[in-house]
């Protein structure tokens, strides 16, 4: 079946990016018809897509309607299968079937309702309960976060000196082998934010767009924090402080770990705007993107 729709032009100028990217689009409309063919899919209304893939509603040939995702192959989206796999939509939104050689995955269709429609603090209590659905045993199969974050550590320790407050930095290295001392104990999404939760049917709300990694559930909270910013207002320490302690509360996380994995992830936010800047001027995206995860890792001091 011919895919019926134009891919979106915001996300059609991704190939500006890099070769790999003009690649991956330039093959994207033949490799959704591929896979509609080999599923027996029918397209069902035009597509939408995220940072990283393209999303095409679908049904399937039962009737049931689901999403077709085709993602950038990049190594942040190969846990995505795996995690979705071991939570069997307990919390999550269901995987039917993957091939993670194409990037392909299809999924249940879930409503089209986020985290930012509710109040944010009732929001953080909705993601502290996903928690616990959320972090099962990890498998094997997942990157072990630990390896992930030794090599952050490199990028934070070669940050310039007036990137970001040296005690941030010397706390986050402080911090980084207590956190790394321990085996993995969960499934951990990575990157649980608010408009990555939708609106579902088998429950009121699912999680989409894991990273998917093995680790530890504390890691979790920092996007959280940062998210829906301009909610914070005049004092954001306060509003940070006050999300944090509600994930906490219920999700019964062990507080001072949670706020130190948020210095650590904070900072490494930093170095990563550094590091793709490659020595270029920083833009003022990412002066604010910066500032936002310098007043995070301020607002953690409090706690």
């Amino acid at each position: 079946m011919r895919l019926p729709y134009d891919i979106p032009a915001e996300f059609a100028a991704h190939a500006a990016l890099s070769p790999e990217w003009a690649a991956y689009l330039q093959r994207l409309p033949r490799l959704a018809d591929e896979l509609t063919d080999e599923w027996r899919l029918t397209y069902d209304g035009e597509p939408t897509y995220g940072h990283a893939g393209l999303v095409l509603p679908v049904l399937t040939d039962e009737g049931r309607p689901g999403v077709l995702k085709i993602g950038f192959l990049h190594e942040d989206g190969a846990g995505e299968p795996v995690a979705l796999q071991l939570w069997g939509g307990r919390g999550a939104v269901e995987l039917w079937t993957a091939d993670p050689r194409r990037g392909a995955l299809l999924l249940e269709r879930l409503g089209s309702d986020d985290l930012t429609s509710i109040d944010v603090l009732e929001a953080c209590d909705v993601v502290g309960e996903l928690y616990g659905l959320l972090h099962r045993p990890p498998s094997p199969r997942l990157t072990d976060l630990r390896e992930l974050l030794g090599r952050w550590l490199e990028d934070v320790r070669t940050l310039p000196r007036d990137a970001v407050p040296s005690r941030f930095v010397e706390q986050a290295l402080a911090a980084a082998p207590r956190l790394m001392a321990d085996e993995p104990s969960a499934v951990i999404h990575g990157d649980l934010h608010y408009e990555n939760v939708l609106s579902g049917v088998r429950r009121p709300w699912l999680v989409i767009d894991p990273k998917g990694f093995a680790g530890d559930p504390a890691y979790e909270l920092g996007p959280m924090l940062w998210n829906r910013w301009p909610e914070l207002g005049d004092d954001p320490g306060a509003g940070i402080r006050e999300r944090f302690y509600a994930l906490v509360d219920a999700s019964d996380l062990e507080g001072r770990r949670c706020r130190d994995w948020v210095v650590v992830r904070s900072v490494v936010n930093v170095s990563w705007e550094h590091v793709a800047a490659a020595g270029r001027p920083l833009s003022d995206a990412q002066h604010e993107w910066i500032t936002r995860c310098i007043t995070t890792a301020k607002a953690m001091q409090d706690i």
